[in-house]
């Protein structure tokens, strides 16, 4: 496995496994949500964060990070390679390497809040609509 910054290039796979990751766990998104979510991925999303790459073995992406001074703004793996530690690997590369201290979570994804947790991050706030304002509340969660 290997960890690098990604590039322009490397948003189509992103968005790959941000649709791979986001229908395995967020079960509560509404279809025009998701929709709407994954046309902005490439053009608004993904420039405004720093964003890294794990490739496997092959070379091949299989989960991503992104971060913004000290928050994690997103970690995906893709549904393939969940399970397998990647996602563990990546949040202590965030926090050892790019001294990530805080991230954001749909409160409906318990399997995200629970990671967290396991991590040592813990609930500090909560919002009753995403950043977006839709009705998706956010738990947000420091070291």
């Amino acid at each position: 496995m290997k960890i690098r910054r990604a590039t322009a290039t490397d948003y189509p796979e992103m968005v790959r496994i941000w649709e791979s990751a986001v229908k395995a766990t967020h079960d509560f998104l509404k279809q025009e949500d998701f929709d709407h979510i994954k046309s902005l991925l490439a053009e608004a999303f993904f420039p405004q964060v720093d964003t890294y790459l794990m490739l496997n073995d092959e070379e091949t992406p299989v989960a991503f990070l992104g971060v913004h001074e000290d928050s994690l703004e997103m970690l995906f793996v893709s549904d393939t390679a969940r399970g397998k530690g990647i996602g563990k690997h990546l949040i202590h590369y965030a926090i050892a390497e790019l001294n990530i201290r805080k991230v954001d979570v749909n409160e409906q994804n318990g399997q995200a809040i629970g990671f967290y947790e396991r991590m040592g991050f813990k609930v500090n706030g909560r919002s009753e609509k995403d950043g977006m304002g839709k009705p998706y509340p956010i738990l947000h969660l420091t070291l």
